[in-house]
């Protein structure tokens, strides 16, 4: 099959690797009819992230149908349409039952192999899915793909991250990073019941984006946002800040414009060592922190039933389709955020 494969630092390849077959009886192949690039992704293409296999198919964000399943698969058959969360989960675990399946003891990243252990990715035309019951989302071929494969991350996240910042409507709230993640904080905000919803970025695009959206835009390029939110607080601050980023600079200003004993919820992706704010900062603000990687298939079943009561249009979100052999333009492009790309997605039968 064809596939993107991991080749060292800012080298994404498109070639030929083994079609996935069945290992364990648990297993689901799913033949890959749309797949995305993620802002995760470039952790590991700048490897901000290291460890991964040279050789590694790339990606965690897909939906399909199955094409094959293993012989203990009793939820699902071959032909049903589903959709994946980024991580593998058992569904029986300590964790999977609280909720946090990200944290599944038997849980795996799509798209991480290390030393020659792990599982490929979703860039590819065909993915394994182990644990495929409790794993894999069935979704009614009516709802379009592209809604369904932003629920299996971003959709997903983005709402973990309002549910973590203790949304009340009487609440001030702020998301501080518009790309795909915090479009989708601002949207399931507004779900949970949120009526003041501030968005900052530096692009004017995914500033407008977020506007449309219902949320009060501030470009940090040209205005003091923290000043802006301690206006409207009447000098306290924001009751909780929605962190999309994933860099110390994004942090400290979700610090900065969090009043005292306000919840600082953060589902960036952050790989430096320490917090831009100390404890001692955060001690004295009285802050709550939530952070982490989001539980996506605790969320994914609810997200889709409720698909066509949060109406939303994906192409807004999606603004440049590329053929799977063309991913490591859809990379560069990710990358530099130019021809105002938001969010790229890959299409692997596609010439």
């Amino acid at each position: 099959m064809k596939a993107l494969i991991f080749e060292g630092k800012e080298a994404i390849s498109y070639t030929t690797v083994a079609d996935p077959s069945i290992i364990n009886p648990t297993d689901a192949i799913v033949r890959v009819q749309l797949c995305a690039v993620c802002g995760s992704d470039l952790h590991v293409y700048h490897q901000r992230e290291t460890g991964l296999d040279n050789g590694t198919v790339m990606g965690h964000e897909f939906a399909g149908d199955i094409v094959a399943i293993g012989s203990h698969v009793r939820l699902l058959k071959i032909g049903d349409q589903v959709v994946s969360p980024f991580t593998t989960n058992c569904g029986t675990c300590y964790y999977c039952k609280i909720g946090l399946t990200c944290r599944c003891t038997q849980g795996q990243l799509y798209g991480w192999v290390e030393k020659g252990k792990g599982l490929h990715g979703g860039q590819a035309q065909y993915v394994r899915v182990p644990l495929a019951d409790t794993t894999l989302v069935k979704y009614d071929p009516s709802i379009p793909i592209e809604i369904a494969l932003l629920t299996g991350d971003i959709r997903a996240t983005g709402y973990h991250c309002a549910t973590q910042a203790n949304i009340q409507p009487t609440g001030v709230y702020v998301v501080v990073g518009c790309g795909p993640v915090g479009l989708m904080c601002i949207i399931a905000a507004f779900e949970l019941g949120a009526q003041q919803v501030y968005a900052i970025d530096t692009l004017p695009e995914r500033i407008n984006l977020a506007k449309h959206y219902g949320a009060t835009p501030i470009n940090a390029t040209q205005t003091d946002a923290v000043a802006i939110l301690k206006d409207a607080t009447n000098g306290r601050g924001a009751d909780g800040v929605l962190e999309a980023v994933g860099s110390p600079q994004a942090m400290q200003l979700a610090y900065n414009l969090l009043r005292p004993g306000g919840t600082l919820s953060s589902v960036g992706v952050h790989t430096t060592t320490q917090f831009s704010f100390s404890p001692i900062d955060a001690y004295d603000k009285n802050i709550t922190l939530r952070m982490g990687r989001a539980p996506a298939r605790h969320y994914m079943q609810q997200l889709l039933n409720n698909s066509t009561q949060t109406l939303f249009d994906p192409s807004l979100i999606i603004t440049h389709r590329f053929a799977l052999a063309q991913g490591a333009a859809a990379y560069q492009l990710l990358d530099t955020k130019q021809q105002g790309c938001i969010k790229a997605v890959l299409s692997p039968f596609d010439n």
